[in-house]
């Protein structure tokens, strides 16, 4: 027997609307778990290592729980978690937001020591050795703002058990953001572009003062002003070169070949 219009109708209907979800009956596991149960599950998926899971199950934890000392964790273990699942950008927005809603929180010095290591392994490309690439196109911002978290936590929290280990990794910084301005400064002078040069070095010599490169930079310095045809300038800072470094090979080099040619290839 066919059955009728008005039967197949309502089959339509009901095949809609459980497309719809009215009449979806799949339900959500965690529909009844305690804070404590969600929490457990949440740290069980992250040493199983299944990020996902565990973001999802943290972000549930703190929207039926605000207000517990639960969500406040949740909000850390997020960022990490975002962190192992390879998604930086998500963890430093976490990051962030953990600083911005809980400023005094006793594990604060945790979300700025987390911050600066995720932008810390950013900088891969900046580290990475010298190529013909043009360095300029390097960067530098996860590694700055990697020093800037790193040295919030140094100077806030001296006595925080990640301090000493910010401390290093800044000493670090210091010494990659210095030799990437001279890598730049030094691109800038092979290509005759001596004020650009000249700026990168001042920068350079300004912003990392004790860094390993100084000498370097007050090189560049010379040879950028010798290019710019700044003869009174040029001397002055030779001189602070010779005075800082008398036996730097570049015042060696410079006695048989023209300072702004130092750096020709």
């Amino acid at each position: 027997m066919q059955r009728s219009v008005s039967s197949i109708a309502a089959l339509l209907l009901a095949g809609t609307l459980a497309g719809c979800g009215i009449f979806n009956t799949d339900e959500d596991e965690t529909r009844d778990w305690s804070a404590n149960k969600l929490y457990d599950e949440s740290r069980g998926a992250m040493t199983d290592g299944n990020y996902s899971r565990a973001i999802k199950l943290f972000e549930k934890l703190e929207a039926r729980y605000p207000y517990g000392s639960f969500a406040q964790q949740a909000q850390l273990e997020v960022a990490y978690a975002h962190f192992k699942d390879a998604d930086p950008a998500q963890a430093v927005t976490a990051c962030d937001r953990f600083i911005k809603l809980h400023p005094n929180h006793p594990n604060v010095d945790y979300a700025y020591y987390l911050k600066g290591l995720v932008n810390f392994n950013e900088n891969t490309g900046l580290f990475a050795g010298l190529t013909n690439e043009d360095p300029s196109e390097r960067d530098p911002k996860a590694a700055r703002e990697s020093f800037e978290a790193f040295k919030e936590l140094v100077t806030r929290f001296p006595d925080s058990r990640y301090t000493q280990d910010a401390a290093d990794r800044m000493r670090f910084l210091v010494k990659a953001l210095a030799q990437h301005e001279i890598s730049v400064a030094r691109w800038y002078m092979r290509l005759g572009a001596y004020v650009a040069a000249g700026n990168r070095a001042q920068f350079m010599l300004k912003s990392y003062p004790q860094s390993s490169s100084t000498e370097e930079a007050l090189a560049l310095l010379v040879g950028s002003y010798d290019g710019m045809n700044i003869p009174d300038l040029r001397d002055d800072a030779r001189r602070v070169l010779e005075s800082n470094y008398p036996k730097s090979e570049f015042l060696v080099r410079a006695a048989r070949t023209p300072w702004k040619r130092l750096w020709a290839k």
